[in-house]
Parts: C-alpha cells; sequence; structure tokens
C-alpha cells in the first residue's frame, strides 16, 4: 500500500535497505534506497484487465493451455508468472529485442494495453 515501508534485504553483500511503495497512475512502482542518494525502480507491475486478458488469451491457448498450463514441454507456462515478467518478455518480442519464430510473429500486433491485460491474466491464475 502507498506510503507503506519494510525493510529488505537487496542481495549479496547488500545492506537491508528500505522499501518503498508507491502509486503513480494506475502502475504501482517499488523503489529502493541503495544509500547513494538515488531513487531506484525495482518493479513494476502493469495495469492490466484481467477480464480482457483472459479474452486476449484464446490465441494463446494452442501452445500455453487453456488455464496457461502448457501440455507441452516445448511452450513455458504462463499461470501464475509475474506481471511484470510477462510484460516485459512480450515488449521484447514484439520490439524484436527478444526473438522467436512463433512469439515474434504472435507479440508484433500487440499494443502495450494488450499485452498489460494479457500479463494481468495470467498472473491471477
Amino acid at each position: 500500500s502507498p506510503g507503506r515501508n519494510r525493510v529488505q534485504h537487496v542481495g549479496k553483500g547488500c545492506r537491508p535497505s528500505l522499501m518503498r511503495h508507491g502509486h503513480v497512475g494506475s502502475v504501482e512502482i517499488s523503489r529502493t534506497d541503495f544509500g547513494d542518494g538515488a531513487d531506484h525502480a525495482v518493479g513494476i507491475d502493469p495495469a492490466g484487465d484481467v477480464a480482457a486478458g483472459q479474452t486476449k488469451a484464446m490465441a494463446c491457448a494452442a501452445c500455453h493451455g487453456a488455464s496457461g498450463i502448457s501440455a507441452s514441454d516445448m511452450w513455458p507456462n504462463l499461470a501464475g508468472q509475474k506481471a511484470g515478467y510477462l510484460a516485459k518478455q512480450l515488449k521484447a518480442f514484439r520490439d524484436g529485442t527478444r526473438t522467436d519464430p512463433v512469439m515474434s510473429s504472435m507479440a508484433k500486433t500487440l499494443s502495450d494495453q494488450d499485452i498489460d491485460d494479457l500479463a494481468a491474466y495470467y498472473a491471477s491464475l
């Protein structure tokens, strides 16, 4: 929740740091103070619509399963993945920074909102 602080260990050799959570519009951003005077964004959760994502996910079901669990080892399970991770990967496929013959062509027509909706849906499963 906004304004709530908690201590989090940020990695090997790092001292615990103060983690602040805040909202910018409808996007939640977590920031960490590394003691260098700068505010570092450490995670962004897309603001997607789960119901819209469920409708859009019909095209994904052939490979990733109707409920986000793939029947084949060739394709990853999407159910329960973090929304930020899914959005980042879909945008990478769409923008060409990550390539795959199937995923690149599937993602190239997705808008940012489509991606956020899909990410929210799969993260909700």
